[in-house]
Parts: structure tokens; C-alpha cells; sequence
């Protein structure tokens, strides 16, 4: 048996090193389906982020609002704007207003800059019509964006 080879005979199984260029342009595509689909889920994922920080805004001052009602059995002032200044990094404001039939609403205002563009300037609202004992959230932002105990408007 002849192993030796002449110098015009071809290896018909040589050993291929790499990938070829339609491998690489099939994990290309793969790589960019997966990225449209993730990156809006993603930024989803943000603006519920962004959203929660104004609802836990919001409710600190709940407990404020149930105090007061309990112990004076009033409201406080019909113009009671939210103790302080609250803000947060992607919450504008945080104000109140009571009215004489024991409903007081507490909102909180998302930022019109550096928050995720689809709740820019949002509105969160936490009403109680039974001076603090229950309450109600409803939002301008779409309810894809708030946690369920909270619906749109």
C-alpha cells in the first residue's frame, strides 16, 4: 500500500478553520432579532421603574393624611400642599388638596426632563374619600407603566 502522496494530489478532507461568512451573518441576525425585541421591553421596564418612585412618594404622604384625620377627625386645610418640598430624581412634585367632604388627593408629577419619554410629566393621583382609610390611584400614564393596584385614566 502506497502512502505517500504525489505533489499534485488533493486532500479532499482537510480541516476547516473559522467560520464561514454566512455563519457569521446568520448569529448577526440572530443577535439584532434579539435585540428588538428585547431593548423596548427594556425601556418598559424603566419607565415602570421610574413610575414606582412616584407612587412611593405619594403614599409616604399617606400616612400623614390617615394621622391627622384620626386625631383631629378633620382634614387638613383644603390648600394643604404635601409637607415640604418632595421631589425625587425622576418626580417633579408631590402635592396635596382636601376638600370639606373628607376627599383628599395626593399627586405626584413625573419630571418633563430625564425620565423615560413615555411618562414624561405624568400624573399619579391617590384619592381617599374617607379621610384616609381607603384609597384609590389612578394615572395619566398608561397602565402598562403602573403597578396593577393602580389603573389609568
Amino acid at each position: 500500500m502506497n502512502t505517500k502522496k504525489s505533489a499534485n494530489q488533493i486532500d479532499k478532507f482537510e480541516k476547516q478553520e473559522g467560520f464561514t461568512l454566512i455563519e457569521l451573518m446568520i448569529v448577526i441576525a440572530i443577535i439584532g432579532i434579539l435585540a428588538a425585541v428585547a431593548i423596548p421591553a427594556y425601556q418598559d421596564y424603566i419607565a415602570r421603574a421610574q413610575m414606582s418612585e412616584a407612587i412611593s412618594l405619594a403614599s409616604a404622604q399617606k400616612v400623614g393624611v390617615a394621622e391627622h384625620f384620626q386625631t383631629n377627625g378633620t382634614l387638613l386645610s383644603p390648600a394643604w400642599v404635601a409637607t415640604g418640598t418632595t421631589t425625587g430624581k425622576y418626580v417633579a412634585s408631590v402635592t396635596g388638596t382636601a376638600s370639606d367632604l373628607d376627599s383628599v388627593v395626593i399627586t405626584a408629577t413625573m419630571k418633563a426632563t430625564g425620565v423615560n419619554s413615555n411618562i414624561t410629566s405624568a400624573a399619579v393621583e391617590l384619592r381617599s374619600d374617607d379621610g384616609g382609610v381607603t384609597w384609590a390611584c389612578t394615572s395619566s400614564a398608561a397602565q402598562n407603566y403602573l403597578p396593577s393596584s393602580c389603573t389609568a385614566t
